[in-house]
């Protein structure tokens, strides 16, 4: 129960950083699409992961 609390609350925080970054991101015209392939690799990597989707995004878009 308690794994299911843990890995429930990272996809929340998850879902909400690529939220607030693409509430931010609108106006640089740099959104990245909130997926479960997005959520997934913020909630695996935590914050690593995150910066990983914000480089991919400015080297190949």
């Amino acid at each position: 129960m308690k794994k299911a609390l843990y890995l429930l609350k990272k996809i929340i925080f998850a879902v909400l950083l690529l939220y607030t970054y693409n509430l931010i991101g609108v106006s640089f015209n740099l959104i990245i699409p909130i997926n479960y392939i997005t959520v997934s690799i913020v909630t695996i990597l935590d914050l690593p992961g995150f910066a990983l989707l914000i480089v991919i995004l400015k080297l190949f878009y």
